[in-house]
């Protein structure tokens, strides 16, 4: 009952925050273009403005602070969990065997809904090129700056850090925290001691860590949700979203289509269960996931759901959930691919079968470097752009475009981040006989009762 209360709260937050949020963009348009900027500055000074910026110094910013908070909170101990979750779930499994075939089975999972999703991003990706819907005109678009290029391969070397502590002291490297659970939960399986102290405190660290957690999601989640989404629709323009409609409604129908679409069919062709159950009992991780913008964050959310309403085993959860929080980025991926072709449209480049398996192989690999963090995906958008050589100044100003308008449609990629790990968690547990079929038809079972 008290899930359920949750539940609706968060979706009472997500809509009253969305429909305020619409509001204060059209007073802001509105204030503006009756020459009360002052007006709309004072509204933004104290609501809206982001105090870590030059122009807030001044500022109160009561929703930035309020999200601001609840996302510090949620991420305080992401390392720290991601680190002991998989160091517990590889020590449950004391059959190497098992574990390997586990491992195998949750890449295979994650590579064919990488695969599924960076086709089908291609596939709309250019019929829209081709159509020459990105076919838009830029003018007065500042250039990006902040975003530096790097190659994607740098996160296989960056896996394994130089230093432990340095390497779990960043919310950025979850895949070192990754490597390194994985590895010491090797060592332990190895040592073989029912009774090492090191265990029973990663046990402890854990739980201390899901604790803290929920605590935070049950007692701030609606309110946080709320300032998050108010501010985000309040603080852009129309200008961008009309500069790059197409880019937008576009990129938001797809993503809404392989939610919906995609991972049922991945549900239904991977596992034979009725994909139904499924989206129904995820969909409050991903408003979830939505409101927040962070898979690191959505991660305790998810892992409660994928294991007391859907009847993934516990250490199935803990092994695929973390690992997917890193490596599986459908969402991000799609909207990288979409986005490359944007800018490449709107820049004049042209788009061969050869740079489409190019962008899609770039977008792979980045999307998996990607920080389970908010804004992180547009960022690291600038890498594929580098790599695929599109740096005119047209390029650079559609790039500063998709910086502009492109937080709703993180909020959006993100659930479908969290829900894929969710899906293969699924078919993992349900291929190794795990899976606990009342409590995934469990919905069903009440409504015929009733």
């Amino acid at each position: 009952m008290k899930q359920n209360s949750l539940t609706k709260k968060i979706f009472m937050a997500l809509i009253l925050g969305i429909t305020m949020g619409v509001i204060s963009l059209f007073v802001r348009e509105n204030l503006i273009a009756s020459g009360n900027n002052e007006t709309w500055n004072l509204i933004n000074s104290i609501l809206f403005q982001d105090i870590t910026a030059s122009e807030g110094a001044k500022s109160f910013g009561l929703f930035y602070i309020i999200g601001q908070l609840f996302i510090n909170s949620l991420q305080l101990v992401i390392i720290p969990m991601v680190f002991t979750s998989i160091i517990i779930a590889v020590t449950n499994i004391k059959d190497s065997k098992s574990l390997k075939r586990i491992s195998y089975k949750t890449f295979l999972g994650f590579g064919s809904s990488s695969i599924l999703a960076l086709v089908y991003a291609s596939f709309v990706g250019m019929i829209a090129y081709k159509s020459n819907l990105f076919s838009v005109a830029i003018n007065n678009v500042s250039v990006a700056g902040g975003a530096t290029s790097s190659n994607p391969l740098l996160i296989l070397i960056k896996a394994i850090p130089q230093n432990i502590l340095a390497g779990l002291s960043n919310n950025a490297n979850v895949l070192v925290a990754v490597f390194l659970g994985i590895s010491i939960g090797l060592v332990l399986n190895f040592m073989d001691d029912e009774n090492s102290v090191i265990k029973k405190g990663i046990v402890e660290i854990n739980k201390i860590s899901q604790i803290f957690l929920t605590f935070i999601i049950n007692k701030f989640a609606p309110i946080a949700i709320f300032s998050l989404l108010i501010r985000t629709f309040a603080i852009y323009g129309i200008g961008y979203l009309r500069i790059a409609s197409i880019y937008f409604i576009l990129t938001s129908i797809t993503l809404i289509v392989f939610l919906i679409l995609g991972y049922s069919f991945i549900i239904w062709a991977f596992t034979g269960l009725n994909p139904v159950h499924f989206m129904k009992k995820i969909s409050n991780v991903a408003m979830f996931a939505f409101s927040t913008s962070s898979s690191a964050a959505s991660l305790p959310l998810n892992t409660k759901t994928t294991m007391e309403k859907l009847g993934v085993d516990e250490v199935t959860t803990s092994f695929v959930l973390p690992m997917g929080m890193t490596v599986n980025m459908n969402g991000t991926a799609i909207m990288q691919v979409l986005a490359t072709l944007f800018i490449a449209g709107v820049s004049g480049y042209e788009i061969t079968i050869f740079n489409l398996a190019t962008i899609s192989l770039l977008a792979l690999l980045a999307s998996i470097g990607t920080p389970a963090a908010p804004g992180s995906g547009a960022i690291i958008l600038f890498t594929i752009l580098t790599g695929m050589g599109y740096s005119n100044e047209v390029a650079v100003s559609a790039y500063a475009i998709i910086l502009g308008i492109n937080r709703p449609l993180e909020m959006l990629l993100t659930s479908l981040n969290v829900v894929g790990d969710s899906a293969v968690a699924v078919y993992v547990s349900k291929s190794e006989g795990k899976l606990d079929h009342d409590v995934y038809h469990l919905v069903e079972e009440k409504k015929i009762k009733a």
